[in-house]
């Protein structure tokens, strides 16, 4: 989904890489319990960058997991702030497919910045603290958009 985007034009940021760039890879490069310390700076500027962005017209994909309520706000806001219309793209799954996914993804975490190292064990801790958006609401309305993916 995100690809597609960007052959529409949308400009991608995704934090995930960033921090492989900044920090190298988690649980190589530096250790895993510090990495919210690490992210914290990460996701401002990624924040800054994404309100520049929108302020200068451009659309944006944000390619990030939006786990709670007040995650969601929050990025929400500084898209409306900056005059867009955010779009949240939520795609559910089973335990079982993203599992598969993750698996599949583990095999390339120490060169790709979008394939943290996961254990089962890190995906069904991580899934009991996600909260799931609500469905979303109808609209018939055309406009700058920043689009947010859920995976």
């Amino acid at each position: 989904m995100v690809r597609e985007q960007r052959s529409r034009g949308f400009i991608r940021l995704c934090p995930d890489e960033e921090m492989f760039r900044r920090h190298g890879v988690y649980g190589v490069d530096f250790p895993r319990g510090v990495f919210p310390t690490l992210e914290r700076p990460v996701l401002e500027d990624v924040a800054v960058d994404l309100q520049e962005q929108l302020k200068a017209g451009h659309d944006v994909v944000v390619d990030h997991g939006f786990w709670t309520p007040e995650d969601r706000a929050k990025w929400r806001a500084i898209a409306t702030d900056a005059g867009a219309t955010p779009v949240l793209v939520y795609l559910a799954a089973s335990h079982d497919e993203l599992w598969a996914r993750i698996s599949k993804r583990n095999e390339f975490h120490a060169n790709d910045p979008n394939s943290i190292y996961f254990a089962e064990s890190d995906l069904k801790r991580y899934r009991a603290r996600f909260i799931p958006p609500p469905p979303p609401r109808q609209t018939n309305r055309t406009c700058r958009t920043t689009v947010t993916q859920q995976l």
